[in-house]
């Protein structure tokens, strides 16, 4: 592993995993309790998750960038016993923030600090590094813990509600690590860049993977595009995995210049809408493959292969991942479909969740009564068993008795030279039910008014579908994952337009 230009050997990695565990065992942490990680992608990370994992623990992993009440909420919900953070980020001090936070979550036994601050004495609170002094050369307590056990209580991204906390066990995220990495022929020689935050299960998976290849994990600890080419080209990365977003920023780095980093051979790009135009022009100097995955499903539950025809590679998500079955529901009747008709996705497997934990209702409507966890997303499977998403069922916006795919319309308008993001939205609507609004992030330095998109959507989509409105944005509201906040997006929208028809 390599951290901040420092490497660190598996070996030094796994003694200094097993002495954290020894010391968390001795303060009374062990198997089935949950263990909240707060911190960006940094070595203590992985340390703390393999120590965890010796221990038959489950790891909470927390989005540092969460305000006080949210943070809060997570970790009450979770019922962490122990937190592991950061001292000081970014501006924030979590220490003071977390002493404010201990009495008010009576779950919470300890807080583990990473940092260099002189701690007041406290036997609830202990610095990482005299932890790992502690209990170097103990030996560890027998753990009666197997792949079903629950290595990760997962909480969602929340971009159509609040987040929801994700049971999944070792064997649903290990395996499904692993055959990703044999899909994308990782070795121990790789070079894998981890960008993508490991509070998610992506960064997660990319984590996992990297060590079940035995291969060298380079760690950015929060992404930016002008650190992540450097980094390409100084540690000879071979393989990088990321969100759409990630790609392109990387692409207009002022840095970005690909014959820097002729290592570079593949990775995997998922984790929201990406444009056939986008991955060509990754392509280039990538070979990335496409993969698709929720937080309920693991990270990647279909993937495209070195191996399928390029149309394939390039129109659809690929093929589900070995050991998964994944058919498509019809939305009125729940009735599985057969190929090539518009479902909702429904998956079964070893990558599926536990469950939603404290919801056990949720947890039962989000199944089919023949055990396929229901996505929500739409998609269409075709004979071979490539699949294509395209959309959200529950952003599915109906004009006039018309059902419109918002990917659909944001796929096209993306292929406007001066539209940089686009994000479909639906407004709420007295006659037709809902109008299309179309919120746009435009090129850097670009002209475009709403008026030119509504005529180049005339151009490509039907006419049903051609925006009704059109919002242009500095940027859009995100989750730490990366993905747009779209009801955050809709409300912003909503009260605007009400705003401005009220005025009219």
């Amino acid at each position: 592993m390599v951290a901040n230009g420092r490497a660190l050997t598996y070996a030094l990695v796994s003694a200094k995993a097993a002495a954290l565990a020894a010391a968390l065992a001795e303060l009374g942490i062990g198997a089935g309790d949950r263990i909240a990680i707060v911190m960006p992608n940094w070595s203590e990370w992985v340390i703390a998750l393999l120590a965890a994992a010796k221990l038959g623990s489950t790891v909470v992993p927390v989005n540092p960038r969460l305000s006080y009440h949210e943070l809060k909420y997570q970790l009450r919900h979770a019922e962490a016993s122990a937190v592991i953070a950061l001292e000081r980020h970014h501006g924030v001090d979590y220490l003071q923030m977390f002493e404010d936070m201990l009495a008010e979550l009576p779950d919470l036994l300890y807080l583990i600090t990473v940092g260099g601050e002189e701690l007041w004495y406290d036997d609830r609170i202990f610095q990482f590094e005299d932890l790992l002094s502690s209990g170097a050369g103990r030996d560890l307590p027998s753990v009666k813990a197997d792949d079903t056990s629950d290595l990760a209580l997962m909480y969602t991204s929340g971009t159509m509600g609040k987040p929801k906390g994700v049971r999944l066990s070792h064997r649903a995220i290990v395996e499904m690590a692993q055959h990703g990495g044999e899909l994308l022929e990782m070795e121990p020689a790789d070079r894998v860049l981890a960008m993508v935050p490991f509070f998610t299960l992506f960064g997660l998976s990319v984590l996992i993977g990297a060590l079940a290849a035995g291969a060298t994990l380079v760690l950015q600890d929060e992404f930016d595009a002008t650190g992540a080419v450097a980094l390409l080209q100084r540690e000879r990365v071979t393989v990088m995995h990321g969100v759409p977003t990630m790609y392109s920023l990387i692409m207009r780095s002022p840095d970005f210049d690909p014959a820097a980093f002729p290592s570079l051979r593949t990775g995997v790009i998922a984790g929201g809408a990406v444009s056939e135009e986008l991955v060509r022009r990754i392509r280039r100097w990538c070979n990335v493959q496409l993969a698709y995955g929720l937080t309920e499903t693991g990270a990647t539950m279909t993937m495209t292969r070195f191996s399928d025809p390029a149309d394939k590679r390039l129109t659809t998500v690929g093929r589900a991942i070995p050991g998964v079955e994944i058919k498509a529901v019809d939305v009125v009747t729940g009735a599985l479909h057969g190929p090539e008709a518009v479902g909702e996705l429904a998956v079964r497997g070893p990558n599926v969740m536990q469950g939603y934990v404290r919801m056990p209702t949720e947890t039962a409507r989000s199944f089919s009564p023949e055990g396929f966890f229901l996505t929500g997303d739409l998609g269409i499977i075709d004979e071979e068993g490539y699949v294509r998403i395209v959309g959200r069922r529950r952003e599915t916006i109906v004009r006039g008795g018309f059902q419109i795919y918002p990917r659909e319309v944001e796929d096209q308008l993306r292929a406007h030279p001066a539209v940089d993001d686009v994000c479909v939205i639906g407004i709420p609507h007295d006659i037709l039910g809902e109008l299309v609004c179309a919120c746009v992030v435009p090129v850097e330095g670009a002209v475009i008014t709403g008026g030119e998109l509504k005529a180049f959507a005339r151009d490509t989509v039907a006419e049903y579908k051609f925006p009704d409105l059109v919002r242009f944005f500095d940027a859009f509201p995100m989750t730490g994952s990366g993905k747009v906040r779209r009801r955050e997006l809709e409300r912003m929208v909503a009260l605007d337009h009400t705003a401005m028809s009220s005025a009219m």
